[in-house]
């Protein structure tokens, strides 16, 4: 890479279905309005599978086609979106999600191909053990006092059934109205173009 060439930041999800949305909506009210919480809009809601960070943009033509060659061979698979939850930890929360459940294998084969396909780009494996799950709020510090998420984590709803049956790859740009996500090209499990 010569030091001219353009990085974006890049990521892959699996979209996830409008009625997290009003889910999210109805857990506005768990969180006092005293506190700095910074909801992920609508429009941007997805479960990742692997955040790239910076991506040479001479590299994404090669990233493109390697993707689709893990995603054709793979099978769409079922999901249930249920439950809230944190990160880091409860006395200090710095996400807000909502968690993922079912059958989690198919997922977390698809994270283990990706891991490794992205590591041969140079991408680093991810050392933490991966949670899947839905960000919709990041709580940014210093705050006065810190936000009291206990009726957030003790709301309840009814679970999502959802198909996951394509993975996305976007670039994301940061701007001070929050992220900007862009989607480069989306790919069909078990299809190939």
């Amino acid at each position: 890479m010569n030091n001219d060439e353009k990085l974006i930041r890049t990521f892959l999800s699996i979209p996830v279905p409008a009625a997290v949305r009003s889910k999210k909506n109805m857990l506005y009210s768990t969180i006092d309005e005293e506190f700095k919480v910074n909801w992920v809009k609508n429009i941007n809601l997805h479960l990742t599978i692997k955040f790239l960070d910076y991506t040479p943009e001479s590299e994404i033509p090669k990233l493109l086609l390697a993707i689709e060659e893990v995603t054709k061979t793979l099978k769409p698979f079922d999901l249930l979106i249920e439950e809230t939850g944190c990160f880091p930890i409860k006395e200090r929360p710095k996400v807000l999600w909502l968690g993922i459940s079912g059958v989690l294998k198919p997922l977390e084969d698809i994270i283990e191909k990706f891991e490794n396909l992205l590591d041969g780009f140079g991408f680093q494996k991810e050392e933490n053990s991966y949670t899947p799950h839905i960000t919709i709020a990041r709580i940014k510090y210093p705050q006065k006092k810190t936000p009291n998420i206990y009726l957030f984590l003790n709301s309840t709803y009814d679970p999502i059934n959802f198909s996951a049956d394509r993975i996305h790859f976007f670039s994301s740009e940061l701007l001070p109205t929050g992220a900007l996500y862009t989607l480069i090209k989306s790919f069909p499990l078990g299809e190939s173009f």
